[in-house]
Formats: C-alpha cells, structure tokens, sequence
C-alpha cells in the first residue's frame, strides 16, 4: 500500500519580471485570476487531494503572500456585523491554519530543483506533491486529485502531462514514453525543452508532480545546466536510471500558463464565463466586442 501523500512544496520564488511593473511590489502568486490570487487556486487544488501540509519556497520581496493566508480578525468580524456571510466565507477559506504552512526561503535563484530541495528537510521519507501556481487547470475533478488516486495505484513518480504540438514541445520537459496505457504512461525517459526536432513524444510535463522521497537525493546529485540552475526533471529522470518507475499522467482539464500575460488573459475569459454570477454580462460584452471588430474589418 502506498504512503499516502499529505505534504506539498509549492516554489513562489520567481521574481515574475514578465508582469512587471506590477510585480514591482505585489508577488506574481497573489495577482487575482477573476477574484482569487493565483495561489488560492493551487491552495484548493492541494486541499481537494488530501493535503495537510504546505511548504512555500519563498525569497526576499514575498511577505505580502505570507499576509494573504493569515486571519484578518477585524475584516471578519466587520463583515460578520454586516451580515455578509458569503463574503466571509470566502475570506476565512483563504485562511490557513496555524502550523499548516511553513516558509523557506531560497535565497538563490538557482532553478526549480534547487527550489524544491530547499524543502527536503520537511519532507523526510514521504512522497510529496509539487504544484507550480503559474500553471491553472479548470477540471471537473482538480488535477492532483486525479493525479493522487493514480498514484494509489501506481508508486513510484508521477507527473502531470499533456500533448502539445511538435514544434512547441522544445518549451517544456518532455516525456520519452515507453509503455502507453491510456490516462497513465509508463516513462523511459525524460528530456528537458529538447531542441527542434528531437523531442521523443509530444507529451510535455507540466506544474503537477507527485514524487518519491529519493528525489530530494537525487537533487544532490544531478549536475546544473548551462545557466547554472538544478532541473527538477533531470532528479525526476535519475529515478528512472536508479531503477524506479516514473509515470506519466494525462490529466482530465485544461492547463493556462498564467505565467504568460496571453495565458492569463486566457484563464481569466475561462474561468469569468464559468462563473454564474458573471457568465450572462461577461459573455454579452465579448460578444460586442468581436461584433465590432469584425464590423470594423
């Protein structure tokens, strides 16, 4: 039976120079995707799939995202008095428990490697999960539920991965599969943003991964890149050297890269037009919008 997994490293280092100067002074990771900062997706991704345990790998400049998750005692009561009671409701599900979180500081930005080992102490002999809050998955069932529940079944590694053209995959990892069973492949292999033309599949790894405690070693072990940083998919890939199987997992949803300004402009038309509050007014707007447009052609 597997170890089942509580604990979940979550790397808000970034410095998110491609949204400044907004990110001048407020943290990539709490700019709101409709109403929600982007990490309260992850929060609640993590929260669905059994987590208890919560690791941000923060740096110098992060403290507003340590103030987002603690209590606000006099706004609660404020909107308690008013009687808004869904608004509080959404305010104390932004709160987390005391003991719950832990912030590491990475004081180096040496890659998403050095950033998840940065946590090894609190991890000890568990898997554990990684979620990237740039990566937003809309699903039915969130990922890393899913993710959890083929993990029950499989061990080992498991990352989550979707296909991608042939001529974007140089921008991802990319998975060398070596057994096709659907939902889950088996994995021979991993190549990080492989030039054009050599990437083994179409299948790119993205922001979920469910990994076994010997990648914390291995990251001792792997040798930097070029531009001196540790890839976590190359610990991920000495897994599969040292004998232990790596899965990949085609999750059920779709993934915005919010750490883009095209992929946030993206989440934020998907997840408005999801919401019913919002649906009816969002959507007549844009359709106003392309009518002119193509008015205008």
């Amino acid at each position: 039976m597997q170890r089942k997994v509580t604990k979940a490293v979550f790397p808000v280092a970034g410095l998110g120079t491609r949204f400044l100067p907004a990110t001048k002074s407020v943290p990539k990771e709490i700019m709101t995707l409709v109403d929600r900062p982007l990490v309260q997706y992850a929060i609640d991704e993590a929260r669905a799939a059994g987590i208890t345990d919560f690791i941000f790998v923060t740096a110098k400049g992060k403290s507003a995202l340590e103030d987002y998750f603690d209590c606000s005692a006099e706004l609660e009561a404020k909107l308690e008095k008013d009687g808004k009671y869904d608004l509080l409701e959404a305010l104390r599900s932004s709160n987390m428990e005391s003991g719950a979180v832990a912030y590491i500081r990475q004081h180096k930005a040496l890659g998403l490697g050095h950033a998840v080992g940065c946590a090894r102490k609190l991890i000890g002999n568990e898997p554990f999960a990684v979620l990237l809050p740039d990566d937003v998955i809309a699903a039915e069932k969130p990922c890393l539920q899913q993710m959890v529940e083929a993990h029950a079944e499989t061990g080992g590694s498991v990352v989550a991965a979707m296909e991608v053209p042939l001529a974007r995959a140089s921008s991802y990892g990319v998975l060398d599969i070596q057994e096709d069973m659907g939902s889950i492949v088996s994995v021979k292999g991993m190549v990080e943003k492989p030039k054009a033309g050599t990437a083994p599949s179409n299948l790119a790894v993205i922001g979920r991964y469910i990994l076994s405690a010997e990648v914390m070693s291995n990251l001792d072990k792997i040798t930097p890149s070029a531009g001196g940083e540790l890839q976590l998919t190359d610990a991920i890939a000495m897994e599969i050297a040292q004998g232990r199987p790596v899965y990949g997992f085609r999750f059920r949803g779709e993934r915005f890269d919010c750490g883009s300004k095209a992929g946030f402009l993206q989440a934020t038309v998907a997840f408005g037009l999801a919401r019913d509050d919002l649906r009816d007014e969002f959507s007549a707007y844009l359709q106003q919008i392309v009518s002119m447009r193509e008015a205008a052609q």
